[in-house]
């Protein structure tokens, strides 16, 4: 079985597509390999910026031989039809069998199908894939109609086995194939042949090539931890730049430079963003003091002078850019010194939040009026949560975030205490945008958590009004994003807050926004689910949880669902649900049937047997346990009273007939079934209940 190798050789490939483009290369040709009838035993994809690649072992060298048998029109059919039927199989008349079947003679034909080589199946799903290639950007060059994300240089397509290796051969675009590669751009530029992968990988790196991106990461990690430890420091980890970086050489350089004295007292998280989204600097701290001091950068070569004319051009460079960001710094605080956020609070009655609903600056008078409602719910100041809300986007008009707007909120922070605000303002500054996503931290600072509901629930209700609401996969504005926030800011905190209550204070005719306001509940029943499915908890437990009363106070709600999903999970909760659908049934066909609603109360007088008045005495112990639970909001205590009825109403079924011809005694048991329906459902509506 033949090994494949494939090296697809350009210029520079975006640090971004490398990763993708590799995986796609791997799936377009394995599918279509094994689609012609070529399996393989394994295969991996390699990416540097200069080139793809893909190695494939075990590769059959050859497509299996396909027998295939077809089925003909009737012995003595029309000589149209069996014409027809010979020419889609490609035979002959004398190549067909006639065969007896229960309709009489019929033609059948075997068609044959000859394996191909595999290096004439290689060739052609390669050149599909170059092709077709699902680049997210690509470019035209010279006169053909090749298109490539940078121009193709070389296509090196080798099949090797105990023979050797055999250039698979093809062309794209006058671009034809071979057994050859090129080292790096500038240390090993000349060309050279090979014959297998590990030939491949290991000529590459003598040629200054480190062909797996992972080792690159690996490498220039582990070299810029070195460094930073010889000098008493640390690296400030960051794995998007550490994969950015390993996609931008090939050979890689860890180099560490110095920041100039006068840049050391800006803000770190300032100097951490100007170098790496300007110049893909890592930054290196002191774990001492916490300011960034150094900076780490990679090189993609090596250089007579060990990369000090490299470091010089990037500390020149390094210095023109923290320049700037120490004049906005410096502005910015002259500002909030002199005016505190007033000026910028009036600049943002300028900035449009949406061309329905107003200006920022409108808009953080909304939130500030919010968070102040909001204040006796989180446990925060309301003057404190009130000011907080109407200064949480003041930084928005700052010269940093304008230029850094990846540093809103965090700036802001700074900013409030540059202006001797109290502390708990700039932490909301800071924290009232989180959490943004899944992983991200969620405020418990009361101050923090009323803005941050605040600004969420501003959005949410304002796009609602307004009906731009998510719609399939669109969602322009988070809002799915911003309910998750909300939920998580709620449930983190076991805040007690009735959103539908809540919804109408942004409003200003709530009648109006009352339907809306079940719409957007529902919405966040639905980014409920989807936030609990993690936990293991169904849609139909936490739908017989909506069902109840007060299903807008999701602390309680969650809890309920919580409780519900862990008696469901024991054998006497999942037999009760059976038991209750089954009195549920009953009752409900008993009522449409009679035209009456049995809801008036069974007496035990009537009861005729042991297990009929234990059933009494059973609903009538739970009625109290659970009634007294609820007020607690102990749901654990209410399902687990709820379960206990599940002896009791089994013992009913298996005792008692209730359709009993004796009208009295069918009465008062249907009652009984009313009973057992109203005890339950005064936890769970137990009939949204599946399976």
């Amino acid at each position: 079985m033949p090994d494949l190798l494939i090296e697809l050789f350009s210029e520079e490939i975006p640090a971004r597509m490398q990763t993708r483009a590799g995986e796609d290369l791997k799936k377009r040709i394995t599918d279509g390999l094994v689609e012609a009838g070529l399996t393989y035993a394994g295969a991996a994809a390699l990416t540097t910026p200069r080139r793809l690649t893909l190695a494939i072992e075990g590769l059959l060298a050859e497509s299996p031989t396909i027998r295939e048998e077809r089925k003909g029109p009737k012995v003595g059919a029309p000589d149209k039809a069996i014409e027809g039927f010979l020419r889609g199989a490609g035979l002959t008349r004398d190549q067909l069998e006639e065969r007896d079947t229960p309709k009489g003679a019929v033609y059948f034909a075997t068609i044959e199908k000859a394996g191909r080589p595999a290096a004439e199946i290689v060739a052609e799903v390669l050149e599909a894939t170059i092709r077709n290639f699902p680049w997210p950007k690509s470019m035209r060059w010279g006169s053909g109609p090749l298109r490539w994300v940078r121009p193709l240089h070389s296509i090196l397509c080798i099949l090797t086995d105990e023979a050797g290796a055999q250039v698979v051969p093809l062309e794209v675009d006058g671009i034809t194939s071979g057994d050859t590669t090129a080292g790096h751009r500038f240390m090993a530029p000349n060309r050279f042949s090979v014959t297998s992968f590990d030939d491949y990988a290991a000529k590459l790196k003598r040629a200054f090539v480190v062909l797996n991106p992972t080792d690159r990461a690996e490498h220039i990690w582990n070299d810029a931890q070195n460094m930073a430890f010889a000098a008493g420091l640390e690296v400030v980890e960051d794995k998007g730049l550490l994969a950015e970086v390993a996609g931008l050489v090939e050979w890689p350089v860890v180099l560490m430079g110095q920041i100039d004295d006068e840049f050391l007292d800006l803000p770190p998280e300032v100097l951490q963003t100007s170098m790496k989204e300007h110049q893909k600097f890592f930054s290196v701290r002191n774990p001492k003091t916490g300011r960034i001091e150094r900076f780490i950068t990679v090189a993609n070569r090596e250089t007579a002078d060990n990369g000090a004319s490299i470091l010089a051009g990037n500390q020149k460079v390094l210095s023109a850019r923290l320049a700037d960001a120490k004049f906005f710094w410096e502005n910015d605080l002259r500002v909030v010194k002199e005016h505190g956020f007033e000026p910028w609070v009036d600049r943002l009655n300028n900035v449009t939040f949406h061309a329905k609903l107003g200006s920022q600056g409108e808009r953080v008078i909304r939130i500030g009026h919010l968070a102040g409602e909001l204040a006796a719910a989180t446990g925060a100041d309301k003057t404190l949560a009130t000011l907080a809300g109407q200064g949480c986007k003041a930084d928005l008009c700052s010269e940093m975030v304008y230029e850094f707007p990846e540093l809103q909120g965090l700036m802001g922070r700074y900013y409030a205490a540059a202006a001797e605000l109290p502390e708990e303002i700039g932490q909301a500054c800071e924290e009232h945008y989180s959490p943004l996503g899944p992983s991200d931290d969620v405020p418990t600072a009361p101050v923090s958590v009323a803005v941050a509901l605040a600004d969420k629930l501003d959005t949410l209700t304002g796009f609602w009004a307004i009906d731009e609401k998510p719609t399939g996969s669109k969602d322009p504005f988070a809002l799915r994003r911003a309910a998750l926030g909300v939920i998580r800011l709620v449930l983190t905190n076991e805040l007690s807050m009735p959103l539908l209550s809540t919804f109408t204070m942004q409003v200003s005719d709530s009648s109006e926004f009352e339907e809306k306001s079940a719409d957007l509940l529902s919405f966040f029943h639905d980014r409920l689910k989807v936030f609990l499915r993690d936990e293991g908890i169904r849609h139909d437990i936490i739908d017989a949880c909506i069902a109840m009363e007060g299903n807008d106070d999701l602390n309680l709600l969650v809890k309920r669902a919580r409780a519900l999903n862990a008696v469901i999970a024991t054998e006497d909760g999942e037999n009760l649900v059976q038991g209750f659908k089954r009195a549920n049934n009953i009752l409900t066909q008993a009522e449409e049937k009679d035209g009456v609603e049995y809801s008036y109360g069974a007496d035990v007088k009537f009861a005729e047997t042991d297990n009929e008045k234990a059933l009494f005495a059973a609903l009538d112990g739970a009625q109290g346990e659970i009634n007294t639970a609820l007020k607690s909001e102990d749901f654990p205590s209410a399902m687990s009273a709820m379960a206990a009825l599940r002896g009791p109403v089994d013992a009913f079924f298996e005792d008692v007939q209730v359709n009993t011809d004796n009208d009295i005694l069918r009465r008062n048991r249907l009652n009984l079934l009313s009973q057992i329906r109203k005890v339950c459902s005064s936890v769970a509506d137990l009939s949204k209940i599946e399976g």
